[in-house]
């Protein structure tokens, strides 16, 4: 059995392989020069462009772009009508923006478990959270798996709650024939470097209907209901604050960018799927480690890549195995750690042993390398990376 590098061996690999990363290139890097020499750096065409695109491709009526995932978020949960006192359903395992989102209105998240197999939240402690208060449920489809969403939607509808889908990994997934975007009320998505496609940073509202578009459209703009563009087209210098928005505008150059971004998604999502077809017939059968599952007709954007450790029949916990495939120069991470376990949750009062299901796993959880421009190479280094170090682990 080889030495471990972190007690000394030769690593896997020579250099770091990130988690994630984007790809940039020079029809990208033009794309983006164009707007620099052309009359609009912001509010200009490149926007409206990359909202139509985006709404095309995932069959969605309407789009509005904003300058991260986390405004999205905070734009979708504010149309939405949460305010103060409300309570939002929330997953436990999803990044802090999912329920801070509800915290800026005034609103107070609850807390879901989550399914033991795909860690998507579970309509069964759902059902079980809803009160009196309960205005929405924010639905995130984690590592890019659609949630069973047939089940939300009977329960958002028995209770005349809103969905709000948190799609922040999952531009490009399918549930049922139907891409992401098309199943709820309102869904986000999240153009992070780390994401399907990259605006720098960036975010998006779909939706199919056009009053809730157009109040998204005020808000990302200080409540205002016509933008600079807009005013200059009109000849006119009169707009109206209607509502007390924010400056959640995002410039031509990063809507420019992510219109060339978008040409390639689908073959960016096709390579993401290759490497997940490879991870999961490569760890299969490995005693150490488990799968998440994938529910049936559905097709995932898979942003992430998630095992989980078999920690039974590992003589170490999670915190040594990370550290070793670290030093295989393998750039793991974790995905993520309970929303209510931050220290400004438990602030709050949010107490440890809330979601059972999602704390355990926690506990389990390792992310690796997932991005469409790993090369064969990259991938069979992780494979050998996570056999190396789970066998000489094992109990």
């Amino acid at each position: 059995m080889k030495q471990l590098a972190v007690e000394g061996g030769s690593p896997v690999r020579e250099t770091l392989l990130p988690y994630g990363r984007q790809s940039v290139d020079e029809t990208d890097v033009q794309a983006v020069v164009n707007v620099l020499r052309g009359d609009w750096l912001t509010t200009g065409p490149a926007v409206s462009a990359f909202e139509q695109a985006v709404a095309g491709y995932v069959g969605a009526k309407e789009a509005v772009v904003v300058n991260s995932g986390t405004a999205a978020l905070h734009a979708a949960a504010f149309v939405a009508g949460i305010r103060s006192g409300d309570e939002v359903i929330v997953p436990a395992i999803t990044f802090a923006a999912s329920a801070n989102c509800v915290l800026y209105l005034g609103g107070r998240p609850v807390f879901a478990d989550v399914l033991s197999g795909t860690l998507n939240v579970a309509p069964n402690d759902v059902v079980r959270k809803i009160a009196p208060r309960t205005k929405a449920i924010i639905a995130v489809d984690y590592t890019g798996q659609p949630c069973d969403h047939d089940a939300l939607r009977t329960l958002a509808d028995a209770h005349g709650l809103i969905v709000i889908e948190d799609a922040a990994h999952a531009l490009g997934a399918t549930y049922h024939g139907r891409k992401v975007g098309t199943l709820h009320e309102l869904t986000t998505f999240s153009f992070h470097p780390v994401k399907h496609i990259t605006t720098g940073e960036g975010g998006m509202v779909v939706t199919d209907d056009p009053q809730l578009a157009a109040r998204l459209r005020a808000f990302r703009s200080h409540g205002i209901t016509a933008d600079f563009r807009q005013r200059a087209e009109m000849g006119s210098w009169v707009y109206e604050m209607v509502a007390l928005g924010y400056n959640y505008r995002l410039p031509d150059l990063n809507c420019i960018l992510g219109l060339s971004q978008l040409k390639k998604l689908d073959g960016w999502l096709a390579r993401r799927r290759t490497i997940a077809a490879r991870y999961t017939e490569a760890f299969a059968g490995l005693p150490t480690v488990e799968l998440l599952e994938v529910l049936p007709d559905t097709e995932p954007a898979w942003h992430l890549f998630v095992i989980k450790l078999n920690l039974e029949r590992l003589r170490v916990g999670r915190k040594e195995v990370f550290a070793a495939l670290r030093a295989e120069n393998i750039g793991v991470n974790v995905h993520y750690i309970p929303v209510y376990w931050h220290p400004y949750y438990q602030q709050l009062g949010y107490a440890h042993g809330l979601c059972p299901v999602a704390e355990a796993a926690y506990e389990r959880l390792i992310t690796l390398p997932m991005f469409s421009a790993m090369a064969d190479q990259d991938v069979e280094d992780v494979i050998d990376a996570v056999h190396k170090v789970t066998e000489a682990y094992a109990a």
